[in-house]
């Protein structure tokens, strides 16, 4: 099996807080009126023998600090994929395709946002519509409704840079498999290895 995986993450922030709003003499971290852009780009591509997986997830956001410690947040996001799959458990693989979009929203708390090394722990809702194409078979679109509970922690190793991480945490999730009578799927989440864990890089001007 050849397994390749490249996630790469981006965040960019732009300060227009007041220099009173900052620790004095301190030019890292965030405070009151700040604003960020964010983005992350995932790509995954898996090979087992003739057959490959392949995903793609791109998803651009924005935070503004409504206090010195706390921001919201919102952000959407556009994913694709293609696997084969045994659905019936008889040997025969079907080409499955997968493709949609979705939006998220919410707050993040920073503990000491105004120096170097920050924690943070915040709460978004996402709303998600998938569309899943089995070759032969049809389609069919479900809709997705999750809560998650994120922690991060943010270094800035420079004035403009900073380096940071974000943990999945916990999670709920509803899924309507399609409608049309499919029964929904519930479930929580608690996020325990490397999948769930995230990282990126902080730029402020």
């Amino acid at each position: 099996m050849k397994k390749i995986i490249l996630t790469v993450a981006a965040v960019f922030a732009f300060g227009f807080a007041n220099a009173q709003d900052k620790k004095e003499g301190s030019g890292e971290g965030f405070a009151k009126g700040d604003l960020y852009l964010s983005g992350s780009f995932n790509f995954s591509s898996e090979k087992t023998g003739d057959f490959k997986t392949d995903s793609f997830t791109i998803a651009p956001g924005l935070g503004y600090f409504i206090s010195d410690n706390l921001a919201i947040e919102g952000s959407l996001a556009y994913l694709s994929g293609k696997e084969n799959v045994d659905l019936f458990g008889d040997g025969d693989l079907y080409e499955l395709k997968t493709s949609g979009f979705g939006i998220s929203a919410g707050v993040k708390y920073f503990w000491t946002p105004a120096s170097k090394f920050s924690l943070s722990v915040g709460g978004n809702v996402s709303y998600a519509s998938i569309k899943s194409e089995v070759s032969g078979l049809g389609d069919s679109t479900s809709k997705i409704i999750g809560v998650n509970v994120p922690v991060g922690l943010h270094y800035f190793v420079s004035n403009s840079f900073a380096l940071t991480t974000s943990w999945g945490g916990l999670g709920y999730s509803s899924n309507d498999n399609g409608g049309n009578g499919a029964e929904k799927t519930n479930g929580f989440n608690l996020g325990l290895d490397m999948s769930d864990v995230s990282f990126g890089l902080i730029y402020k001007l």
